[in-house]
């Protein structure tokens, strides 16, 4: 039974300590009523006075009454868990490698774009067939034709006249003599059929097929300067035989006939299919405004 004193006795602190041991005995009994219910309630002294603590309290919950309640996950779902991760980064990559390639894309586009200035380098083709000069003079002299040349393309020319001539390395199957027994021709075949070329002998157009090969072999020479070498085509009958040697054999071609063009009509030297021989001169003797064209095929080995 609580104690009891008069009131008129009771000083303030007394009456201060009274409550506070009425509150502290309130919570005692319903700390009591929590442990039976099976409720835990955390105490912390709060000290407000010496000598008889008072107390607040936390709700906690009973861990044998939470385990009831407490999902445990299955081992299935944690793995799911770590493929959603794993997926979301996989994901991430992918964008990045996506972004980083899109990147390197538009670079090498503007890249693209971004051109050096060219400098345009005229490629021709023979404009005017070889062995074009004047007529001689009275001294015997004569000089390229610049005439026979389109107005348009003779600077180029001019300008490339003075360029040396990229001569080929001499082969076994090069040719290196011709033999026209009709007209007692017997001359060597220089490489190369420009001004200083055709000084020396028969010229053959660079890049035009050689000995028994398939294709149209090209050779000019002079018919009224620097030897005369093929001033007599005009002799040339059908059936004649042209010989061309090369280091290893000769090689003999059949003459199909002759025929006059302009010096502007390059198509002559034009490759053929099969082995063909083209001789090439000025022509008229000693006036030289026009072509003789002379064809031959290759004779069965």
């Amino acid at each position: 039974m609580p104690e009891r004193y008069p009131v008129g006795d009771l000083s303030e602190a007394d009456i201060r300590r009274l409550l506070q041991r009425r509150i502290h005995t309130d919570r005692q009994d319903l700390l009591e009523h929590y442990r039976k219910t099976g409720r835990r309630i955390l105490l912390i002294a709060d000290h407000e006075e010496p000598g008889l603590p008072t107390y607040h309290s936390e709700l906690l919950p009973d861990p044998q009454t939470q385990n009831r309640f407490t999902r445990i996950p299955a081992p299935g779902e944690r793995v799911l868990k770590i493929v959603e991760a794993a997926a979301m980064i996989g994901l991430l990559l992918v964008i990045l490698a996506g972004w980083n390639f899109l990147r390197h894309t538009n670079h090498a586009a503007e890249s693209a774009y971004d051109l050096p200035a060219l400098t345009p380098t005229p490629l021709i083709r023979a404009v005017v067939i070889p062995s074009g000069h004047t007529a001689p003079d009275a001294t015997g002299h004569t000089y390229p034709n610049l005439a026979e040349i389109p107005v348009h393309l003779q600077p180029l020319l001019q300008s490339q006249a003075s360029q040396p001539i990229e001569i080929p390395t001499p082969a076994p199957e090069q040719g290196i003599r011709i033999r026209i027994p009709a007209i007692d021709v017997d001359a060597p075949i220089v490489q190369g059929d420009g001004w200083e070329q055709l000084q020396k002998g028969v010229a053959q157009h660079l890049g035009t097929a050689g000995p028994g090969q398939n294709g149209n072999m090209v050779l000019s020479g002079h018919n009224d300067v620097y030897g005369e070498v093929f001033r007599y085509l005009d002799q040339l009958k059908p059936g004649d035989q042209v010989v061309i040697y090369s280091a290893r054999r000769a090689y003999t071609y059949i003459i199909t006939g002759w025929t006059l063009v302009e010096p502007t009509q390059v198509e002559v030297m034009d490759q053929t299919p099969d082995a063909t021989l083209t001789l090439i001169s000025c022509y008229p003797y000693l006036i030289d405004n026009q072509r003789i064209i002379v064809k031959a095929q290759l004779a069965d080995a």
